[in-house]
């Protein structure tokens, strides 16, 4: 029937293999859960549904059973009373009685089979449906920690890119422009006492010029 074909399909689900490939894990098992659920409700009616129709064809065997006895009896009251003819009718009845307690047993037998199979696959579906429970519930658990995790480490970026790191670059680089400019200025400084300090030089050069020709013409 297509209901065990489906819960057998469950039954057989690997929920490992579900999450690896699942998108969305969390989404996926509750999916998986609900349609448990909803086959474990189908199975559980069909089972008492089978209950049922196993105790119903069990009646129809008993009363079969006692129409054939009844007739057989009959049979007996006929042929005692020498009316062979009734007998004979009695006795068809109840060989036809026999005859269709015979395959309500059978009927039975074959319900029986049917109970057991169906109560065996709501026992696995039950176990597989509390085994996806607990997966989920630790998957939503993992979920949530790494969900956890991300924020926090969200948080520390955002904390990194705050506007205090954004002061403290700037302040690195105002220091830095700082340096530069008196390393600049210093630089220009040096430069003018070179120039000064050559006129100088020049001017001692000529004195010292003048006073060597005045010796020389003296």
């Amino acid at each position: 029937m297509a209901l065990m074909e489906r819960v057998a399909t469950l039954i057989r689900a690997n929920l490992n293999d579900l999450v690896d490939k699942a998108e969305n894990p969390e989404k996926m098992l509750k999916q998986v859960i609900l349609d448990m659920q909803n086959q474990l409700m189908q199975v559980k009616t069909q089972v008492a549904i089978s209950i049922a129709d196993e105790q119903l064809l069990a009646k129809k065997t008993k009363e079969n059973e006692e129409k054939a006895a009844e007739y057989t009896r009959k049979a007996e009251l006929a042929v005692a009373k020498g009316q062979d003819d009734l007998a004979r009718a009695a006795l068809e009845r109840s060989l036809a009685a026999s005859q269709m307690a015979a395959s309500f047993a059978q009927q039975v037998a074959d319900q029986k089979l049917n109970v057991e199979d169906l109560k065996t696959a709501l026992r696995k579906l039950e176990q597989k449906l509390q085994e996806a429970q607990s997966k989920c519930d630790l998957l939503i658990a993992q979920h949530r920690r790494s969900r956890t995790l991300s924020k926090a480490a969200d948080a520390r970026m955002a904390i990194e890119a705050s506007p205090q790191a954004g002061f403290e670059r700037m302040q690195q680089k105002v220091h830095r422009s700082e340096a530069v400019s008196q390393a600049k200025n210093q630089m220009a400084g040096d430069n003018m006492d070179d120039r000064l300090a050559a006129l100088g030089r020049e001017d001692e050069i000529e004195r010292l010029l003048s006073e060597l020709k005045a010796r020389v013409h003296a």
